[in-house]
């Protein structure tokens, strides 16, 4: 059944929802702000209407309640996590004030005097402004953004589990990533709130992760089950004649005639193995320079000169272009025009996903989209969840060796065994990852929420 296609006779129809979004941010193109909106229009399009709560938010204002305090790099969380999280390499008194928090430090495996006091005041707060918005807009079903899972905003997780156990109001936890997969988190002083709210297990909650090995680490650490639905992309609809023309996308980025054009489409941060990319561009030995399209964002500019240092040592040209590649369009401050992610994915000769880890893999979905040929690092999800599809890349396992380097240049000197294998990648992604797919367990969700409501034909 397609998008748009009437139920058939005798199915089940679930009435029309009024359906909030609850997250940290949902802003910008990172995972979960992507995620949210590819749910939110198979969700309308089936006909319910979504609501939006967050710390930091870009949808519909008159269907938003935007809480500051929600965010996870508000000055009062940032506190917070700087003392539950100080094994993780940050010195907390010369990162901020505490005094003013009314906390000393203690070691690293006991809590600051006070800081239980002002988690606590914070998810009062919070679970203040989610009852708000549940009544504002009447909200009968929550879909929590992995602010049950990652525990970036300990105060908001709380006030999460604690308004859905105070409710029983039906919820969907759709988690990303979890705090053992990061290991920023495995030291710390917040451990019983980390088991009560990261993720919590009232009964009214049905979890939805993104991987399977997400979804069987659930199982063992919480014994908690969940439904896996993968990233997906609107493959039913191929996409359109750029905005902008290759040609002119290429010069916009300094690509001189002749060269490769290398796209890395992520943030640069360590677990994206840019050098990697760095490395792919200059062993390909062909004239070629590696655009990076993201900034660091909230991790710091330390990586970035990494990067930057590494690839000075080889002899590699590294545009980081975030200034220029953005999510819409407009122009720069100094008069130079903002390019789309999907201009320049058509204008890419190649694109480097060299990360060591990855809940899923968006950037792999958009290059499979815009056809592009892919090297890929085979990280644990895409080992497991992706690559046994049948999807043909150039791949390698931890270190590139000679054989992805021959193999990616045959590609680039036979562009009709390219195409080949971009169209069949293609159609496996349109089989396994698209709406449809997307909107099948969308619908199957609902119903184990609120049941067979009524009955078509």
């Amino acid at each position: 059944m397609a998008l748009t296609d009437p139920a058939p006779p005798g199915s089940a129809v679930l009435a029309p929802r009024r359906i909030g979004f609850v997250s940290t941010r949902l802003a910008g193109t990172d995972g979960v702000s992507l995620e949210t909106a590819k749910w939110t229009t198979v969700l309308e399009r089936l006909g319910h209407t979504c609501f939006f709560f967050a710390g930091e938010c870009d949808r519909p204002p008159l269907r938003s309640l935007v809480v500051p305090e929600a965010f996870y790099r508000h000055p009062e969380i940032d506190a917070v996590n700087r003392l539950a999280y100080r094994a993780a390499g940050v010195d907390p008194t010369g990162r901020a004030d505490h005094s003013r928090h009314g906390v000393t430090l203690p070691g690293l495996n006991t809590r600051p005097a006070g800081l239980t006091d002002r988690i606590h005041a914070l998810r009062e707060h919070l679970k203040a402004e989610l009852r708000a918005f549940i009544d504002r807009f009447a909200v009968e079903l929550l879909v929590v953004e992995n602010a049950s899972a990652i525990p970036l905003n300990l105060p908001l997780g709380l006030a999460i589990s604690e308004l859905i156990a105070e409710t029983g109001i039906p919820t969907i936890a759709h988690h990303h990533d979890f705090s053992w997969e990061r290991q920023r988190f495995l030291v710390n002083c917040v451990p019983d709130i980390l088991a009560a709210a990261f993720p919590p297990t009232h009964p009214s909650i049905h979890h939805v992760v993104i991987n399977s090995i997400q979804a069987r680490e659930l199982a063992w650490r919480v014994g908690l089950t969940a439904r896996v639905i993968p990233n997906v992309m609107e493959f039913e609809r191929p996409p359109g004649p750029s905005g902008v023309a290759p040609d002119a996308v290429r010069r916009t980025l300094g690509i001189e005639p002749g060269e490769l054009l290398i796209l890395q489409p992520t943030r640069v941060i360590p677990r994206k193995g840019i050098e990697h990319a760095v490395e792919f561009t200059r062993r390909l030995g062909r004239p070629a320079r590696l655009v990076v399209s993201h900034a660091a964002g909230d991790e710091g500019p330390e990586y970035e000169q990494r990067v930057r240092e590494y690839a000075a040592l080889l002899g590699v040209d590294v545009r980081f272009e975030a200034e220029i590649i953005g999510d819409r369009p407009g122009t720069t401050a100094d008069g130079r025009p903002v390019l789309l992610l999907d201009d320049v994915y058509p204008a890419a000769d190649f694109v480097t996903y060299a990360s060591a880890f990855e809940g899923f893999g968006n950037a792999f979905l958009e290059a499979v989209y815009h056809r592009r040929p892919i090297l890929v690092n085979n990280y644990s999800t895409y080992e497991v969840d992706i690559r046994p599809r049948g999807f043909r890349v150039v791949w390698f396992d931890g270190f590139i060796g000679d054989a992805t380097l021959e193999l990616a240049r045959c590609l680039l000197d036979d562009p009709v065994e390219a195409a080949a294998w971009a169209d069949r990648n293609y159609a496996l992604a349109a089989r396994h990852f698209s709406f449809t797919v997307l909107e099948r367990h969308l619908e199957s969700l609902l119903l184990d929420c609120f049941g067979v409501e009524r009955g078509a034909g």
